[in-house]
């Protein structure tokens, strides 16, 4: 069995037909409804899809293994292979292989950036422009004999089950990190190590606080009483942006996900070296919390961070190490415990937002430092481990796309990698 160097190129319309059944009354209630919004974008797997009756107008009919393709903004890039029978949105292309293709190749074929960009190339309308089969059809890409379509589709259906599985450890941590951490802030741990039982189960372990029950070992204070310095950054900072500096830590940087920083598209700035501008300069261990837009994201500054400035959106608390742990005030403040708290806040007016007093006035229930930093300590080790299985399926994700580019284009043959 050998591969030819270059593979032959053959129009769409050699690869699949278009399938034009309809139905208006009388749909099957075993099969379901496919709309655009069930089609994710760039996303090789339904998001879902709803009964029947849901749509109570004209539908598309497609069978398991037809390509459903989005033909209105295709800038959307919305290609699946139906996993089942049912009925689709007429916004949506119906396609078959035809012949001896393999079904599962021409809808990877669907999903490549070439097919997607002629898509956008012929479709008309300038609000809601639409493609279709007549100008997708005569569109030519490279189609290798049906052996090794099989061979290439089996390569990427397994990469796309890998990704799954490991997005699927990723819900299921997430899952896991959202019942720690309501055990840990609001039941804490005993000197064993443990959690402590639930307030129902011994009432005489808890106290109420204005944020509930919670251990009466724990501390009522305030942000206020566990901070050396409560501010905010000053305005004006675009003047001082450049290429390399001092990195400009914004809201886009905070991420409700965990209290690391988001790295990724960071701003630079050479500050001014008045007091406004140095007032604002970070510090290891400093707690970030945003005060406009999206409230009360959460961030910590991590060791060796260099220098870094905030701007008015942003709160900075430092707290006094001598009393609480930058980590567990971080995780405690970007808990369920404190994030209902402090929803109730926002002052008053046109635009979303929170004052200074408001953040210095956040109550903080306060653990002996020997348990802060147990709840710190465990809520990092399940961020780490989120984070580190992200980056897994953000690798394998990098891969299909490699690959899908290199296989489909005919640039690197599929022997190669059996």
């Amino acid at each position: 069995m050998s591969e030819p160097a270059q593979l032959p190129l053959r129009s769409l319309a050699e690869l699949v037909e278009p399938v034009d059944d309809k139905i208006a009354v009388k749909k099957n209630p075993n099969r379901p409804y496919v709309g655009l919004e069930h089609i994710g974008q760039r996303n090789s797997q339904l998001l879902g899809w709803a009964p029947s009756e849901a749509s109570v107008s004209v539908n598309s009919v497609f069978e398991e293994g037809d390509i459903l393709f989005g033909k209105l903004r295709p800038n959307l890039r919305k290609c699946v292979s139906a996993p089942f029978a049912g009925y689709c949105s007429t916004d949506i292309l119906v396609l078959r292989a035809r012949g001896g293709n393999d079904p599962r190749f021409a809808a990877r074929v669907f999903q490549t950036e070439a097919v997607g960009a002629e898509a956008e190339r012929t479709s008309m309308g300038t609000k809601m422009p639409r493609t279709s089969w007549k100008g997708l059809s005569h569109f030519s890409v490279p189609i290798p004999d049906p052996e090794h379509q099989s061979k290439i589709a089996e390569i990427l259906d397994t990469l796309d089950a890998a990704i799954r599985g490991t997005e699927a450890v990723v819900a299921k941590l997430r899952a896991m990190k959202q019942g720690l951490l309501h055990d840990l802030l609001t039941r804490g741990m005993d000197a064993n190590g443990d959690l402590r039982p639930p307030q129902p189960e011994a009432p005489h372990l808890y106290h109420q606080t204005p944020l509930g029950w919670l251990p009466k070992e724990w501390e009522e204070t305030d942000v206020f009483g566990v901070s050396t310095t409560v501010t905010s950054g000053s305005r004006d900072w675009a003047r001082y942006y450049s290429e390399a500096g001092a990195v400009f830590v914004r809201i886009g940087n905070l991420t409700r996900e965990h209290v690391n920083l988001r790295l990724a598209s960071l701003i630079y700035v050479r500050p001014p070296s008045n007091a406004d501008g140095q007032r604002t300069s970070l510090e290891e261990g400093d707690v970030l919390v945003s005060i406009t837009a999206d409230l009360g994201i959460v961030g910590v500054i991590p060791a060796e961070f260099g220098e870094a400035y905030i701007n008015q959106h942003v709160a900075l608390i430092r707290p006094n190490k001598n009393l609480i742990s930058s980590r567990f005030l971080g995780h405690f403040l970007a808990s369920p415990v404190s994030q209902n708290h402090l929803s109730k806040l926002n002052d008053a007016g046109a635009k979303a937002g929170l004052n200074l007093p408001t953040i210095r006035g956040l109550p903080v229930l306060r653990p002996d430092r020997f348990e802060q930093d147990q709840i710190a300590e465990r809520l990092d080790e399940i961020d780490s481990q989120i984070e580190s299985t992200q980056l897994e399926a953000g690798k394998l994700k990098s891969l299909k796309s490699g690959l899908m580019d290199d296989l489909l284009t005919g640039r690197t043959p599929v022997t190669a990698l059996l």
